[in-house]
């Protein structure tokens, strides 16, 4: 098992920068591809970005790159998703998750997620 917490949500006006953090516990946090994914009401699940073991790899959502950054840091077993020049349409509440597997962009190949964060952008 690993839990996942999220922090760092909240409002914030378009243009704007949050620094989301994911703090996880339970198993070798360096065993575990890392992603963050969002989500609003009525609408999938969407992968914003993911990153590899080692976090030399990494990958993002066409909407986000250029924007956003995910790193991790495997001695504090935590991951981070840094979004700048945040737009409304960024507005959802996002999540963490952890994969014993492949450093997918695909949701349902993460076995752990946190409880989530909200993220609101203002115009």
């Amino acid at each position: 098992q690993v839990q996942l917490v999220e922090s760092g949500g909240g409002l914030v006006q378009a243009g704007g920068s949050l620094r989301l953090s994911c703090a996880a516990s339970g198993r070798t946090f360096s065993n575990y591809a890392m992603g963050w994914f969002r989500q609003v009401p009525g609408k999938e699940r969407e992968v914003v970005s993911v990153i590899n073991r080692s976090g030399v790899y990494t990958n993002y959502a066409d909407s986000v790159k250029g924007r956003f950054t995910i790193s991790r840091d495997n001695v504090v077993n935590s991951a981070y998703l840094q979004m700048n020049s945040l737009k409304p349409e960024d507005t959802a509440v996002y999540y963490c998750a952890a994969s014993r597997g492949g450093t997918t962009m695909t949701p349902e190949t993460y076995e752990y997620w946190g409880q989530g964060t909200q993220v609101t952008v203002s115009t």
